[in-house]
């Protein structure tokens, strides 16, 4: 498949639960670049980029979330790839 950027904003009980850990340990086993970062609406935001296939896995494990959160809400934003990233980070 093509590679593809994808921007979530994920919203319900997202943070102080592991959900940046839980993004990164899964971004990279897909072999994904770009961020995980909590935001201070209280939202959790993933920039990534990689095959389209992988992209649309870590979308549906967005979803589900670690064992202690709770989904509410998952935004998608399809974009271009701009090679920008080296690796997946924990964004501060």
């Amino acid at each position: 498949m093509a590679e593809r950027r994808v921007h979530l904003k994920i919203s319900g009980i997202v943070q102080g639960v592991g959900f940046r850990a839980f993004v990164w340990r899964n971004a990279r086993s897909l072999g994904l670049k770009g961020y995980v970062r909590n935001l201070p609406d209280g939202t959790v935001e993933v920039v990534a980029e990689g095959d389209e296939q992988a992209l649309r896995k870590l979308v549906d494990l967005c979803w589900r979330g670690p064992a202690f959160a709770r989904v509410d809400s998952v935004t998608e934003r399809w974009e271009d790839p701009e090679g920008e990233f080296e690796d997946f980070s924990i964004a501060w």
